[in-house]
């Protein structure tokens, strides 16, 4: 197994591989009817429009590695990990800190590196309170999935070196924007040394403002090696329903006998990956 942070070798999902061999048959086809052609070639398009699709739902592994839930390992010690995207934001990330803090709860924070260098102090109190922050692209941009090699690997490198110049850890764990990505994300990731994550369950608590409803999308079936979404971030003129719901969550988790933990704590083998020096926790 290749150690977390170091670049590792790909390994295509197996809709890549599929497609793969679909072209190749489709060129097979080609070489002895090149009459039908058109046929081929719209063939091979919708080929390609299958992957897009694939690339849309956060939870496929059909384009590569994706981590879904924790390891055995975690299960065992029924630990659940809470993730938090698209912050910091300087008026939500510090009451969400600050909840955490109450329930003695740790999470893992998927910043955006441009929001990153505008709160480096957030940031590293993100990381003096025991919390993890990694890599959710460094613009955010609604057109992630559809970037090209060189496009997604700017875009997460400059994201990693905001990240580890504030904190003095590179990330390992990436996450895209939405969770929509395309077949050419993953040799980045790979490249990179990172693991890609998604989650076990998720509140959309950006597109809803009834806390009820989101608690129970978190809740429902909640059990030991989940991986839970949710967001740091405003939401308008309304207050985040993410502050509402936490604490209910929280209390909700403990009376399950879970533990809410990081990422690297879940994962140990990740949990020293990146760092500059010997210190985790960075100081003011």
């Amino acid at each position: 197994m290749t150690p977390a942070g170091q670049a590792r070798t790909w390994q295509p999902g197996k809709a890549i591989q599929l497609s793969v061999v679909f072209h190749v048959a489709l060129l097979l086809v080609l070489l002895v009817h090149p009459a039908g052609w058109a046929g081929i070639a719209g063939l091979a398009i919708a080929n390609h429009a299958v992957l897009g699709l694939i690339g849309m739902w956060p939870r496929s592994r059909g384009l590569g590695r994706n981590l879904l839930r924790l390891p055995d390992d975690a299960v065992q010690r029924r630990e659940i990990a809470l993730t938090f995207d698209d912050g910091p934001d300087a008026d939500v990330t510090p009451r969400v800190l600050d909840l955490l803090d109450r329930h003695g709860a740790k999470a893992s924070f998927f910043v955006v590196g441009e929001k990153a260098l505008a709160h480096p102090e957030l940031v590293r109190e993100i990381v003096r309170r025991g919390h993890s922050v990694e890599n959710h692209s460094h613009r955010h941009s609604n057109f992630f999935g559809f970037f090209g090699w060189s496009a997604l690997r700017r875009e997460i490198e400059a994201a990693q070196s905001a990240i580890e110049g504030i904190t003095r850890r590179r990330p390992v764990f990436f996450r895209s924007p939405m969770g929509i990505r395309n077949p050419l994300l993953d040799p980045v990731i790979a490249r990179l040394g990172m693991q890609y994550i998604t989650w076990t369950r998720r509140g959309f608590d950006t597109v809803t403002c009834d806390a009820n409803k989101v608690l129970d999308r978190l809740t429902r079936g909640l059990g030991a090696g989940d991986i839970l979404l949710m967001h740091d971030r405003s939401s308008g003129t309304r207050e985040p329903v993410v502050l509402s719901v936490l604490p209910v969550l929280l209390e909700r988790i403990q009376s399950l006998d879970l533990h809410c933990v990081s990422l690297p704590m879940a994962l140990p083998e990740t949990r020293g990956a990146g760092l500059r020096s010997p210190c985790q926790a960075v100081t003011r």
